[in-house]
């Protein structure tokens, strides 16, 4: 079970373990009842301790993070392969392939799922929390945390100057001028059940792109959310007229160019949410979206 401490300072003498937790380690009121029942969930000083005990400078705070619990739906480990490129004792980043969804569907009952592989990995018993999914067809770098409360931590810092992501895309079209910010809100297209739209009720959601190559009638794009909505990128550029190639929903269906939305989570720089190390991991592209590059 990982663990993180903290040596208690002049200025936070006197305060209550509890206070502690949720003010300076920002532990949430359920997390902190699952700690108390732990047998070593919080110590001070070594020692088993309530959370109305008063802390003193110089002592020594321990708290578990990790789920005292398995998960209450195991997935069906699948023997998919699934690059982890970079992990430790709180949270794992994975290269994804295109065609893998997060987690099993109903509607997608047979398809590839990042859980079930690292459940084939790691046991069923692996605690599985998503934290930038990726649409089944995009690829590319995605966080997994291994604990509620990291989870927890990380989610807070998305769309922040700790939790950044850049994407690749391959574009029908070359957007004018080469670089610029789509804000536009965008809200669910009432035609359909899985598309969305950019419509004046939707919620904000703003996308920085910057051509790198183009050719023909493609090009290369650098894109950069500062929001998270569902499909932004995609809709954000076919709003602008150069819709993905390869996109089926917002775009044109074209299986000899490519046979999905061209679209990687390239690089991502990442402020650890309990060891403060700044993480800044790139995915190259995959093969499907490389062999486009040299015609642009």
């Amino acid at each position: 079970m990982e663990t993180i401490t903290k040596t208690i300072t002049a200025e936070e003498d006197g305060s209550t373990v509890r206070h502690i937790l949720k003010a300076k380690l920002h532990f949430s009121s359920h997390a902190i009842s699952r700690l108390t029942r732990a047998e070593n969930g919080i110590l001070v000083n070594g020692n088993h301790t309530r959370t109305t005990f008063v802390l003193h400078t110089g002592d020594v705070l321990r708290v578990e993070t990790g789920d005292h619990r398995p998960p209450k739906v195991r997935p069906t480990p699948g023997d998919w392969p699934l690059p982890v490129v970079w992990e430790d004792g709180h949270l794992l980043v994975v290269d994804k392939p295109a065609g893998m969804t997060a987690h099993a569907s109903n509607f997608l009952p047979d398809t590839p799922t990042v859980a079930g592989a690292l459940a084939w990995q790691r046991g069923t018993d692996f605690v599985f929390h998503s934290v930038n999914r990726l649409d089944k067809g995009t690829t590319g770098l995605m966080v997994v945390a291994k604990s509620g409360y990291v989870h927890d931590l990380l989610r807070r810092s998305l769309h922040t100057g700790r939790f950044r992501r850049e994407y690749r895309a391959i574009c029908v079209g070359c957007p004018e001028p080469e670089s610029g910010t789509i804000d536009a809100p965008i809200g669910r297209d009432e035609s359909s059940a899985i598309a969305r739209m950019v419509r004046p009720d939707g919620q904000q959601a703003v996308s920085h792109y910057e051509v790198l190559a183009k050719g023909g009638s493609l090009c290369l794009v650098k894109l950069l959310p500062e929001t998270g909505r569902t499909h932004q990128l995609r809709v954000h550029m076919a709003s602008i007229g150069c819709p993905l190639a390869g996109d089926w929903l917002y775009g044109t269906e074209d299986p000899d160019l490519i046979t999905r939305p061209a679209l990687h989570s390239y690089a991502l720089t990442l402020t650890h949410p309990v060891t403060g190390e700044v993480l800044r991991l790139t995915a190259p592209l995959p093969e499907d979206m490389a062999r486009l590059v040299p015609e642009l």
